[in-house]
């Protein structure tokens, strides 16, 4: 069906023509891989990514696709309206970047917009509503990728979202329990109300949510890249929307937002290569100083419970540092070389005792220190061009506002500024000064995008999971680097440390009743999850065998798929 409808954007466009495809495809090299690779959190993404493939895109083209259709089709994750990291490599020379699409604050923040007057935060004021809401970049990144990397037009990368947008898609289960997590939220904004529920409730299994305004929407973006989204009558109404609801928005704050291209972070891990994200995101950061500490300690020769608490220590002491020291690097200075370097590893792991757990509040001054809100893909093509994005509304269903006329739903990102030092968000992550509220800067993100290379093989992942997306990054990535297939990374139980709350938190089955007692023996605190967390997208290709594989986590609904040549 999508693949029809990309057929028939064909024929109403001449420059467009199939047989113009025929050239893409003719011309296009089959590099090494032996098959296109697509893993990511809803089926009809990655039907959209692998209709884009066949016709003749690479993989920039298709994480296009995947990422618009995404916004349609997984709207409690991520959306136009929200904003993402794009790793990227491209085959043919070798090229690694991130396209940062993160949201920015709007130019009328200010420092304590959310406090009241004695200097507290006001509940659920940077969650709710369009004042939560920072300037989306995920229009203007889908436009610069597929300008910059891609060979097909915006229109045909855009076409199946705007076909599922048209025409909707099936309500499941996991839609109907973020429906009910935010269906309060939801009902203060009647357009949101008419475009994600049924007469003001959670819609039942099955019912079609379409999305005329978001379709339009997307169509302006398709005919006139960024100019249909931040300016012109799109721009206008999204405006109008957020000043009337009252929120902070002006027409220069979209006008303003560009795409920043950053130089990925890179580390190294027992002969791998590991590159990830660079801030805003602090995910590159701490996960490349956490593996920087075990690789100091050389867990792999411990027992179990000796791994899980020497694991849980370097969590600890990675997570306060993107408490102390990580923001926005255009606004703020951090010490990523320091951080980064093998000098800080050693002196971070010189104080970890083998046999006791660390106190979090007594490691530094700090007396106190992000759920399923966002979503992951990743994706290689035959020519070896590769894809890592992670997306994000932020919280389920983002800010729960739509601006009329528009279909867009508005992220609640300004919640990862840190709103007043010391208080924890949505997630219980705390900050500091660097990632305090300003004026046109980026809030800090856990969003965790990466490669891990070696000259035999390559492997593309990340997760959402809110503050626990770098644990599971962590925790994917060493299973990978063990050489252990696709499924064990996303499927892996797991567990999670971020210096405060000062308790490991664990899903079901992760540790064993033996696993657990020891621990408490050796002082930790432990918290068992209700239920599983995080919904992680895997790519492998094996170059000694020119295997491509690829997994999506059983605990989503995601799929995987790969095309042999």
């Amino acid at each position: 069906m999508l693949q029809a409808c990309i057929g028939s954007i064909c024929k109403k466009a001449p420059r467009w023509s199939l047989f113009t495809l025929c050239l893409l495809i003719q011309t296009a090299q089959a590099g090494q891989p032996a098959s296109d690779a697509i893993a990511s959190a809803h089926p009809q993404a990655t039907a959209a990514g692998m209709a884009v493939l066949q016709v003749g895109g690479n993989a920039f083209d298709a994480a296009v696709a995947v990422s618009a259709a995404l916004a349609v089709v997984e709207p409690y994750s991520s959306g136009i309206g929200g904003g993402g990291f794009w790793l990227l490599h491209r085959a043919s020379d070798g090229k690694q970047v991130m396209v940062d699409g993160r949201e920015r604050a709007p130019l009328a923040s200010t420092r304590n917009m959310y406090l009241d007057e004695m200097g507290e935060p006001i509940d659920g004021l940077s969650i709710n509503g369009p004042l939560s809401a920072g300037i989306p970049g995920e229009p203007a990144a889908l436009v610069h990728i597929a300008e910059k990397y891609g060979r097909l037009p915006l229109q045909l990368s855009l076409a199946p979202a705007i076909h599922l947008a048209r025409d909707g898609f099936a309500v499941d289960k996991q839609y109907r329990k973020m429906a009910g997590f935010r269906l309060k939220a939801l009902q203060k904004s009647s357009a949101a109300t008419e475009q994600f529920l049924l007469k003001g409730e959670i819609p039942p299994i099955g019912h079609k949510i379409v999305q005329a305004d978001l379709a339009d929407t997307l169509q302006a973006i398709a005919e006139q890249g960024t100019v249909g989204f931040y300016h012109g009558e799109v721009a206008q109404r999204l405006v109008d929307g957020v000043k009337k609801a009252g929120g902070i928005w002006s027409l220069e704050d979209l006008a303003q937002y560009k795409v920043i291209e950053r130089a990925p972070l890179v580390g190294q891990y027992r002969g791998r290569r590991v590159v990830s994200a660079a801030p805003p995101s602090s995910g590159g950061v701490i996960l490349i100083e956490m593996l920087n500490m075990l690789q100091q300690l050389d867990i792999q020769r411990f027992d179990s419970t000796q791994r899980v608490h020497l694991m849980t220590e370097v969590m600890r002491r990675a997570y306060e540092d993107r408490a102390l020291h990580l923001g926005d690097t255009d606004f703020v200075d951090v010490p990523l070389d320091h951080l980064l370097s093998p000098s800080y590893a050693r002196l971070r792991v010189s104080d970890i005792n083998p046999d006791k757990a660390s106190v979090s509040q007594t490691i530094s001054g700090l007396a106190e220190m992000e759920g399923n809100d966002t979503t992951h893909f990743s994706i290689i093509d035959k020519a070896g061009n590769r894809v890592s994005a992670t997306l994000s509304v932020n919280y389920p269903f983002g800010s729960c506002f739509v601006p009329p006329g528009t279909g867009v739903l508005l992220n609640d990102e300004m919640d990862d500024f840190s709103i007043k030092p010391g208080t924890p968000n949505a997630y219980g992550l705390v900050g500091n000064e660097a990632n305090a509220i300003e004026p046109g800067k980026r809030m800090l993100s856990s969003m965790s995008p990466t490669f891990i290379e070696t000259d035999d093989d390559v492997a593309i992942l990340g997760t959402p999971g809110g503050s626990r997306i770098i644990s599971m990054v962590l925790i994917g990535a060493l299973e990978a680097m063990r050489n252990a297939p696709v499924d064990h990374w996303v499927g892996r139980a797991r567990f999670h440390h971020q210096y405060l709350p000062d308790v490991i938190q664990f899903e079901p089955g992760a540790l064993s009743e033996k696993t657990q007692n020891k621990l408490r023996v050796k002082g930790h605190e432990l918290e068992e999850k209700d239920d599983y967390y995080g919904n992680m997208q895997a790519v492998h290709w094996d170059k000694k065998t020119n295997k491509v594989t690829a997994g999506s986590d059983p605990r989503g609904i995601g799929a995987a798929a790969v095309i042999p040549e």
